[in-house]
């Protein structure tokens, strides 16, 4: 089986899950829970879940019924940072994964109401795993870490760095301080779940968290080389947004050739220790390569 066909395959088992914890449209609060499932559904990569999927296949996890519920849960908040991140005060988009963004379909208040009921949510589904048969433990280290990765030590606090430097210069280590949060801290927290769960020791949770932050170090820098070079209709977004909004990026800083060089570095870095691991996955290794050099 070629790398496209299983990649499709992952990514319809992640929907298939997503939709099965994603809330009724029903009661006076149906507009709020649509809104969500819009969100949800819009489609995508499902990134992260599946970089937890495949990490903790990689350390020998099976029960996969049991990791259900936090591929779930981490596909919910990547999504409310992404409707929020398109609301007017944001970065004010109007179309997101090739569609109009929630907040242009029921707009801005229920923008910002989809996206923190997503949050809340999300933190409701992964504490089902706590009712399952995996190791009570092992749960309980899996959501502290997904409580703390997307918080202000995380992806919040890189945001807000983020928003409160966008009409000015930055250097490169507030830059990648940004970058490691923004974008690293939701693919670290998302690597380092699979292993806790699958059992992983304590050293190989950081190693792998290690791993993490040098794909998403390399995504996000290939995020800005595709906004500079990308084409809007395949990668279901508007492009030149970063100079749109007076963001510096990589591009910005050191050029196309170097940031694109920059992507190619990292991405080897976090190939090599990888291998470093007994066991082997050979779809998370081609799946690193993909994201990081994708052109969508």
């Amino acid at each position: 089986m070629d790398f496209n066909t299983e990649m499709k395959e992952r990514v319809t088992y992640i929907d298939e899950v997503i939709e099965r914890y994603l809330p009724k449209e029903e009661g006076f609060e149906k507009t709020l829970l649509s809104a969500m499932n819009y969100s949800m559904l819009a489609g995508g990569k499902r990134i992260r879940p599946m970089l937890m999927l495949e990490t903790y296949r990689l350390f020998g996890g099976e029960e996969e019924n049991e990791i259900a519920p936090f591929l779930a849960a981490m596909e919910m908040i990547h999504t409310y940072s992404l409707v929020h991140d398109d609301l007017p005060a944001m970065d004010n988009d109007d179309y997101r994964r090739g569609r109009l963004t929630t907040h242009k379909v029921y707009g801005e208040a229920m923008g910002i109401l989809a996206g923190d009921a997503l949050l809340n949510y999300s933190f409701e589904v992964a504490a089902r795993a706590f009712t399952g048969t995996i190791d009570i433990f092992r749960v309980a280290r899996a959501f502290t870490v997904l409580t703390q990765k997307p918080g202000i030590r995380g992806m919040i606090g890189g945001q807000a760095v983020d928003v409160e430097n966008c009409d000015q210069p930055i250097d490169k280590d507030k830059l990648d301080f940004i970058y490691q949060l923004k974008t690293g801290a939701l693919i670290e927290c998302s690597m380092m779940i699979g292993a806790i769960l699958a059992g992983a020791e304590e050293s190989k949770v950081d190693e792998i968290g290690e791993v993490g932050k040098k794909i998403g170090l390399a995504f996000q820098i290939q995020d800005d080389i595709l906004d500079v070079i990308g084409k809007e209709q395949v990668i279901g977004k508007p492009i030149n947004s970063d100079e749109k909004n007076h963001k510096t990026t990589y591009v910005t800083l050191f050029g196309l050739e170097e940031a694109k060089e920059m992507v190619k570095v990292l991405s080897l870095d976090a190939l090599n220790m990888l291998e470093n691991f007994p066991r082997k996955n050979k779809f998370m290794e081609e799946m690193v390569q993909y994201l990081i050099f994708r052109d969508k």
